[in-house]
């Protein structure tokens, strides 16, 4: 990493000289709100950063619910269609006219997205090809300190971060003491990396409601404890979902979060699941499909991205994939007419996050290997059936079912080759980057299938934000 570091003054002036176009690109993209698009869903803001002393560990960090179901969609802002023109535009009906204003906003949409995808390249263009590859990595804080347990980010973690620049970090409740310590912890991390010139972390944690909850779980926060999301379900109260949705964002991002690994979308098709239970919003496809995606735009709207979780359901099987083996029977036929409904809708609704479970599907694939390092669930089905284009984050790459079959290195390598992003949580962290850095090496793995995968990363994270 050496190398990376005789870049980092480079890294800081190009960022100075990349500021002019992030405020044109916001600006572009905000002309195109105005015209009545959903435009790049997710702008929330950057918090201000501010530095602090360390302390950098502290109480043991749980590995209890190890249950790191994880996924970002961020929020969605958009004009009301029943809003008159003059309303959404400011002007009067002499200004323009209708199809004037579209094509202005049609322009204003290529512009942006110009810009990013510009934005993109030049950021990309900057990065070593170890930058590159921690972008593919989210682990715990303790992972990237060498901490037996982090409550706050100091000297320790700023080194880390100079030498491991990882694309995000996951907290669990033992990092999570109360809100000023959260916030504090948050802010100084987000800063190091802004200091060293490195592209923003995803920030981010296990909140779904229910029994999953470091935050809402814990009285020193004082914030509402959201029920499991089976009770919504009960009562198809689609308000409510979106209510909880944005509760939870709401105080996620006043932490200083950027991502929560929620909702759940799964389908509780056999009724003996123990894994998912009353996680799930219910046993209809349809209506899980519409509850997941009102709490998923609740949390866009406090600016939190969300990620739908777990591809292609985990609500289908009877063993637990944190302690083991677990699969599910089903065809890809009978997968496509019930646990891959609401994952369909996430996608033709703009989601960013798909998590991809540990399962095994045989009578898809022929085979026992998990879904999550599957080239055909991933590849085959996920991007190529359904259309899916963005970020693929693995659930916990140590639980039971991949650490009692793969190494750390050969878990990681396998989940890029069927198409992964995000590797969340390797058993062995330092094992698993260098086992992609030798695939590279020896050519198993190729440094565009590496870009591809941080282009996906980049374009969320580059997004403007209000």
């Amino acid at each position: 990493m050496s190398e990376r570091r005789g870049k980092t003054i480079q890294k800081r002036r190009r960022k100075q000289k990349c500021g002019a176009g992030r405020i044109l690109l916001t600006g572009l993209l905000l002309l195109a709100v105005s015209g009545g698009i959903w435009l790049l869903q997710g702008m929330h803001g950057p918090e201000q950063e501010t530095e602090q002393s360390d302390t950098d560990l502290q109480s043991v960090q749980e590995a209890e619910q190890n249950d790191t179901d994880l996924q970002p969609v961020q929020a969605a802002e958009h004009v009301d269609a029943d809003t008159p023109s003059d309303q959404k535009t400011g002007r009067t009906d002499t200004d323009t006219s209708p199809s004037q204003d579209s094509g202005e906003t049609e322009m204003s949409m290529v512009s942006a997205e110009k810009l990013l995808e510009e934005e993109v390249e030049a950021h990309l263009a900057d990065m070593t090809t170890e930058e590159k590859v921690l972008q593919l990595f989210m682990i715990t804080p303790e992972a990237l300190t060498g901490a037996a347990s982090v409550t706050a980010a100091g000297d320790r973690t700023r080194e880390a971060i100079l030498q491991y620049p990882v694309g995000g970090i996951i907290y669990f409740a033992g990092n999570l003491k109360e809100p000023e310590q959260v916030h504090s912890m948050l802010e100084n991390t987000r800063s190091y990396y802004e200091e060293a010139g490195f592209v923003a972390p995803f920030l981010g944690v296990d909140e779904e409601g229910g029994r999953v909850a470091r935050i809402g779980g814990q009285p020193a926060f004082g914030v509402e404890h959201i029920g499991d999301m089976c009770s919504i379900g009960d009562r198809r109260d689609a308000q409510e979902a979106r209510r909880v949705g944005n509760v939870i964002g709401t105080y996620l991002s006043e932490l200083g979060f950027s991502l929560d690994f929620a909702p759940v979308a799964d389908v509780l098709t056999d009724p003996d699941n123990q894994v998912i239970g009353r996680r799930s919003y219910g046993t209809d496809p349809e209506l899980v499909a519409e509850l997941s995606m009102e709490t998923a735009e609740g949390l866009e709207e406090a600016g939190i991205w969300a990620v739908l979780k777990h591809y292609p359901g985990h609500g289908a099987t009877r063993e637990d994939s944190h302690d083991g083996y677990a699969y599910t029977d089903k065809t890809l036929e009978e997968l496509l007419e019930a646990e891959l409904i609401p994952f369909r809708r996430g996608i033709e609704e703009g989601i960013h996050f798909i998590m991809a479970a540990h399962i095994s599907v045989p009578s898809v694939t022929g085979d026992q290997v998990p879904c999550a390092l599957s080239p055909y669930m991933i590849t085959d089905v996920l991007r190529g059936r359904m259309g899916y284009d963005g970020i693929v984050v693995t659930d916990a790459m140590n639980m039971g079912a991949i650490r009692q079959q793969y190494s750390s290195g050969e878990a990681s390598v396998l989940a890029i080759q069927a198409g992964v992003d995000l590797i969340l949580m390797p058993a062995d962290f330092h094992s698993a980057f260098e086992g992609v850095l030798d695939a590279l090496e020896a050519g198993t793995l190729t440094e565009e299938r590496i870009d591809e995968s941080v282009r996906r990363i980049l374009r969320v994270k580059l997004l403007p934000q209000d």
